[in-house]
């Protein structure tokens, strides 16, 4: 608990006074905004200064929690120090309050995680990028900033009214197979983008092909052990055949603009444990059509497979990974039959074989931005050649993740500072948030 005179920050008293004021919930979920304390964010598990360059006015399609039995943490801007706060007063009553978060729209880096007191917290929180939000001259602030804007994934562009239709045509064109038929639950349940792209005819498209996986993932999106946590996708049950993936990704890949089919999503598990189907469709699929990018999304954790998934005709691959440190590597994934450096030698066998090589950087504010882990990544980008660093933010429930990760022995940075390190380093190293079409 953070209680006045624990903990103060130096910013001048006109700054702290022009921050956002702090936001807070009442229990059936109602958001206010506190008429004294300011926004305060965490790094990791402890509160870090924000300044006005840290936060950029709330996107329009982002989303705001609530956190239970997490009373939110508020900064006095007379003094300077933090201080939970438990009760407000609601409608003339003391009540119970609680924290709030924000999840933000696609592109945005966070720079601070919500800040709460997670003590008397008995669960596990949603898989969501909770992120830092306060309120303001009539609108929400939120502590990121934009590492990419990319059309082609703006939620504007993903009007339903249009899909339905489109879904219809599709499927009286093309039947009813099991494959479409994940795909549509994909598109119309889980709202995926990438799985609306298929069936609108245009962009990246799924190809999800593995139900099972080889690391257990603290933060997996299609399999979650702990009943208080529900994934956030199903994972897909079935394992396609090779002449529907083949028939789905020619289609694609023929009729859709700047077109991607990409193996390896978030409602599948690893899709090298299906190596041999993607393999023998890749090379299919290069039968029938030269056009458009051939992706796929991975852990990275079989470089042989790699190796032969490559040669059949891939065009790119992401591997994901959370630090380039090995400890908090194994901490995350939790592998199963492989280890870090099987990762490492994946993403060095995808440059040197010409694949379009991409990580997929899973990034925490308190961690990804310690020195050490700079350090650790900057040796990887120099070790392997890799061609573009997707800075993505880590869902998770921040509490949990703070909890399993080995505890670092420097300081964090920032994340806008770990960025402009990055592009220091590397002036020809490209970073995003999107997946790009390489042909």
């Amino acid at each position: 608990m953070y209680e006045s005179g624990r903990k103060a920050i130096t910013m001048k008293q006109g700054t702290l006074q022009d921050l956002p004021f702090m936001l807070y919930a009442d229990s059936k979920g109602r958001i206010f905004e506190h008429p004294r304390y300011r926004m305060a964010g965490f790094s990791g598990n402890a509160p870090a200064a924000l300044e006005e360059a840290d936060l950029i006015p709330m996107p329009e399609f982002s989303k705001l929690f609530f956190i239970p039995d997490c009373p939110p943490v508020g900064l006095d801007p007379e003094t300077g120090k933090y201080k939970t706060v438990p009760r407000v007063k609601i409608n003339g009553k003391m009540e119970r309050c609680y924290g709030v978060a924000a999840f933000l729209e696609p592109g945005i880096v966070r720079t601070h995680l919500p800040a709460a007191d997670y003590g008397a917290k008995q669960y596990v929180l949603p898989m969501w990028a909770y992120t830092a939000v306060g309120f303001r001259g009539g609108r929400y602030w939120a502590a990121g900033f934009r590492i990419e804007y990319n059309p082609k994934w703006d939620p504007r562009h993903y009007d339903d009214r249009k899909l339905v239709s489109a879904i219809r045509s599709y499927r009286k064109k093309h039947g009813q197979g099991p494959l479409l038929g994940h795909l549509f639950a994909c598109a119309t349940n889980n709202h995926c983008f990438a799985a609306k792209n298929l069936f609108l005819k245009r962009w990246e498209a799924p190809l999800p092909v593995s139900r099972g996986c080889n690391s257990e993932c603290l933060g997996c999106l299609s399999l979650q052990k702990d009943p208080s946590c529900t994934a956030s996708h199903q994972r897909i049950s079935f394992r396609p055949t090779v002449t529907e993936v083949v028939s789905l990704a020619v289609r694609h890949l023929d009729q859709a603009e700047e077109a991607i089919v990409s193996f390896g999503q978030g409602c599948e598990g690893e899709p090298l444990t299906e190596h041999e189907l993607i393999a023998e469709s890749i090379r299919k699929i290069r039968e029938k059509t030269s056009r458009g990018t051939i992706n796929l999304n991975t852990n990275g954790s079989r470089p042989d497979r790699v190796r032969r998934i490559a040669e059949s005709g891939l065009d790119s691959i992401r591997i994901s990974m959370n630090s380039a440190r090995r400890d908090l590597y194994g901490a995350y994934y939790r592998p199963k039959g492989y280890v870090f450096e099987d990762v490492v030698s994946s993403i060095e066998l995808s440059t040197k074989m010409g694949l379009y090589t991409m990580i997929n950087y899973l990034v925490f504010p308190g961690i990804s931005d310690q020195e050490e882990e700079i350090k650790a990544l900057t040796d990887l980008i120099r070790k392997t050649g890799l061609n573009f660093v997707h800075l993505k933010n880590l869902c998770i429930d921040p509490q949990l993740y703070v909890e399993k990760m080995p505890r670092g022995r420097s300081k964090a940075v920032g994340m806008k500072e770990m960025v402009s390190l990055l592009k220091q380093g590397f002036p020809k190293l490209e970073l995003g948030y999107f997946n790009q079409p390489v042909r």
